[in-house]
Parts: C-alpha cells; structure tokens; sequence
C-alpha cells in the first residue's frame, strides 16, 4: 500500500506541476507575441489539450508500472491490458471520467484510478476557469457598473 500511495502521489504531483507550468507559459508567451483575443483563446484550448494529453500519459506510465507489478493490483474485463496504449486508453477514459468500464482495475490499483479521476476533474476545472479569465480580459469584456441601483440598495 505504501508504494501505491508514494506512487499516486508522484504522479499527481508531476501532473499538477505540467498542468501549472504549461498554464504559466500560456500566460507569458501570450503576452509576448500580441496574438488577437480570438487567437489567444485558440491557442489556450490547444496549449491546454496539449497539458491534458501530456498528463494521461503520465498516469499511463504508472499503469504501464502497475502491468508490470502485479503486487500492487491487476486489470480484469472485457479488453485486455497487454501493452503501453492499453493503459493510455484506460487513462484517457478515467482522467476525462468517461470511464466506459471495459477495463476493470483490480487490487491496489483502484486507488490510482480514483487518484486520476480526480485530478483530472480538477485540472479540466482548472483549464476552464483559466480560459474563462483569458476570455474575459483578453476580450474587453467588463461590467457595467454605470447603471443606477435600485431605491434602498448601498
């Protein structure tokens, strides 16, 4: 159990790290090449994609780890786990939540893929309301606080 724990906390570590770091750079490099604030939104959807793939294949490698361990849990259903995409697949679907329940994780095992389901709702939560704030600063949008307040309103 230890090992699961330490492993699950490295790899949700390493993703948090990416997901920061790539959100970071977005911000910089937006700044400085000027894009339009139609193309800044473009290229924060991709930049973030581009975060959320490189974070499923880093719990895929910890699966893969897992495929290879099998102390630590096993992998039954419908589909089998036999190679490195196997366990991309089996990321993709539990990262996004989807979770199509073809591939049924046995053992220890289950506590990563809790672990993923959860970071990855954080991190696409994370995702939108970053492009959000993108949106709404980049597109001029601001509230209109011109207009009077109702009678008995501070």
């Amino acid at each position: 159990m230890l090992i699961m724990f330490l492993l699950n906390l490295a790899l949700v570590a390493l993703c948090v790290t990416v997901h920061y770091e790539l959100l970071y750079r977005l911000g910089t490099v937006v700044k400085a090449f000027s894009f339009g604030p139609r193309q800044e939104v473009v290229f924060g959807v991709m930049l973030a994609l581009a975060a959320h793939t490189i974070e499923i294949y880093i719990f895929a490698g910890g699966y893969y780890y897992v495929l290879h361990t099998p102390e630590l849990g096993s992998f039954m259903g419908e589909s089998k786990m036999e190679d490195f995409f196997d366990c991309v697949y089996l990321s993709f679907v539990t990262y996004s939540t989807l979770g199509f329940g073809d591939i049924v994780p046995d053992g220890w095992v289950r506590f990563m893929v809790g672990m993923e389901a959860v970071t990855g709702l954080v991190q696409i939560a994370w995702t939108a309301s970053f492009l959000y704030f993108q949106m709404e600063t980049g597109w001029g949008h601001s509230r209109d606080t011109s207009r009077e307040k109702p009678e008995g309103m501070p």
